[in-house]
């Protein structure tokens, strides 16, 4: 009788355990694509591994994903792109990047307001990360200046986004639809 209570009490707590491991692999399937903070745990064989600061969700920053010469020190916060949740079934990790387009792309979104209510909007990233980024940025509505408004007062907009990026250059070009025009402004 014991015995049975046992197995069963070991049966309950592992299914327990799986709905724990479904409900936070879901909750981070919804976040893919997103600007998160999170803390570094550990470093190991150059990945450094990152504690999600909404959960206990691990999260994985791959050597390829790393901005190159950024110090990574455990207990410090940073913030990093969601790439991918990869589910194997027993275990879960989310592969987050400091390299990713995105990750310059929801930096905009977060510090330009005319970004997130679409006055403006960015047509390309292209980025050699820790080295310079270019974007081109277009609004539709003429009394809007898209460069002003993504650099800001004194270019404090910019500038929070050059320092969370380690000091990486960032050039803002007008984008247009004539491509000399295009690569002219660039």
């Amino acid at each position: 009788m014991i015995l049975i209570s046992v197995k069963l009490i070991q049966v309950l707590l592992q299914k327990l355990r799986e709905l724990e491991h479904e409900k936070t692999v879901n909750e981070f399937e919804d976040k893919e694509g997103e600007l998160m903070a999170c803390t570094i745990r550990r470093t190991e064989a150059g990945n450094v591994y990152v504690e999600m600061t909404q959960s206990q969700m691990e999260g994985v920053l791959m050597q390829s994903d790393q901005i190159q010469g950024e110090k990574y020190n455990v207990n410090d916060t940073i913030r990093v792109y969601v790439k991918k949740v990869r589910n194997d079934g027993l275990s879960a990790q989310v592969l987050v990047s400091r390299t990713s387009n995105g990750l310059v792309r929801k930096l905009f979104e977060n510090e330009v307001p005319e970004i997130k209510q679409g006055v403006v909007v960015i047509k390309s990233i292209a980025r050699d990360p820790g080295q310079r980024t270019k974007i081109a940025i277009y609004s539709e509505d003429p009394m809007v200046d898209a460069i002003g408004s993504c650099v800001g007062n004194k270019g404090a907009r910019v500038n929070a986004i050059v320092s969370e990026l380690g000091g990486e250059k960032i050039d803002i070009i007008p984008w247009s639809e004539d491509p000399l025009e295009f690569i002219a402004k660039a």
